[in-house]
């Protein structure tokens, strides 16, 4: 593992990204032990404080473990599936909310990539996925439940459809389309939507999804869809018709 002490980049940030690399490569395994602090500055001709910064942001990328003790240290981590949707989750919120992406387009996207695991869904989903999607069904129809607890049940249900494909790939891909992007949506259109017609889609999509019915599922979320996009376009027309509006006179 090497860098550049010409580069102008942040020397931390090199040495992070070398034993990175030396990671993804499988110069590194999993559970191999990185070497000291001492060692790893002498190797690359940097101070400790560096190596200790490398560290950190290795570590904030779930890459590496610390432990301490005689026989401590850090480590390679086995990076899981389950741990990175949290990044996963975290960048896509920010990446749309920085970015000013469109309702229209974040709707698209996220809709886009959920029927594509609908048939699968259909085809694998088990038992427990089935009473997840019917529980926030459950949940969604108790009266006095806030608007902020409907859109969490809203994202519950969403996300029991995608894990019911089985694939931890797309569960691992789609918790930032459906977590990142389905907040943004939800409260964009809560005070519009009509509760009772969002759960009697839902309702239909479980109902697909029971029945081993790819297609159906896909156009009951084709419907969802369209119902989702209709309430943005009535929210924003409300909002451009308010700012035209001339002011009360006084």
């Amino acid at each position: 593992m090497k860098i550049d002490p010409t580069n102008s980049a942040d020397l931390s940030a090199q040495i992070a990204s070398a034993i990175r690399d030396a990671i993804v490569e499988g110069r590194l395994i999993v559970d191999e032990r990185l070497p000291s602090e001492a060692e790893l500055a002498e190797q690359f001709k940097v101070s400790r404080p560096t190596v200790r910064e490398a560290l950190k942001r290795l570590a904030a990328q779930s890459l590496i473990r610390t432990q301490r003790g005689a026989t401590g240290g850090a480590f390679v981590a086995r990076l899981s599936f389950e741990a990175a949707q949290a990044q996963q989750i975290t960048t896509s919120t920010l990446l749309i909310s920085m970015n000013a992406v469109s309702f229209a387009t974040a709707c698209e996207a996220r809709y886009t990539l959920e029927r594509a695991c609908a048939s699968m869904s259909a085809a694998r989903r088990t038992a427990d996925h089935l009473a997840t999607m019917r529980a926030e069904i459950h949940r969604q129809s108790q009266p006095g439940l806030t608007d902020e607890a409907f859109c969490a049940s809203d994202v519950a249900f969403h996300r029991a459809l995608v894990d019911g494909a089985g694939n931890p790939v797309l569960s691992y891909q789609l918790a930032g389309a459906v977590e990142g992007m389905q907040p943004l949506m939800n409260m964009i259109t809560f005070t519009a939507r009509d509760r009772a017609r969002i759960i009697a889609l839902h309702t239909d999509i479980a109902d697909a999804i029971e029945a081993q019915d790819g297609e159906a599922s896909a156009h009951c979320l084709e419907a969802l869809e369209r119902e989702t996009q209709t309430l943005a376009q009535n929210v924003f027309a409300r909002r451009a018709a308010s700012a035209a509006a001339p002011a009360p006179l006084s």
